[in-house]
């Protein structure tokens, strides 16, 4: 169901509006990319929480003018059976890459390692799963493990 400014999870209605806005727009990417409702709003809320905490009041104003929060149904298919696989972050032509374990290419490719690791760690705690960093040489250098016991 893809959720409105006007139809929207109870659980968000104590957020401040542009926080709301964001945890919907978020919660219908996730939903878009295979989560289960009930798996997306706890996530969404929390990274919109995130977001508004860290945002300038300017950043604020900026999203709430962009008009309605994003609807269901991204330009990428949805890829559910990624959803389970541990992420990676590999070396990929002289910059580092993002990817879940099975996937042929990478989500997104950084500059620096650092950034990749980040943004791997993020993902892999919004799935639950694990995150592999890769040295150049292709060996294990680190493994982060966001599983739930």
């Amino acid at each position: 169901m893809p959720w409105t400014l006007n139809d929207y999870p109870s659980s968000l209605k104590n957020l401040p509006h542009s926080a709301k806005k964001k945890a919907i727009d978020i919660a219908n990417t996730l939903v878009d990319e295979g989560y289960s409702e009930g798996r997306a709003i706890p996530i969404a809320t929390k990274q919109a929480e995130e977001w508004y905490t860290h945002a300038s009041e300017e950043e604020r104003k900026k999203y709430e003018e962009r008009g309605e929060p994003k609807k269901n149904k991204t330009e990428y298919p949805s890829r559910p059976e990624l959803l389970d696989t541990d992420e990676l972050v590999v070396p990929q032509d002289n910059q580092w890459a993002v990817q879940p374990k099975t996937a042929k290419k990478a989500d997104k490719l950084f500059s620096t390692k650092e950034e990749a690791i980040e943004h791997g760690k993020s993902i892999a705690k919004n799935k639950e799963t694990q995150l592999h960093v890769y040295r150049k040489d292709n060996s294990i250098e680190d493994t982060f493990d966001y599983r739930t016991k």
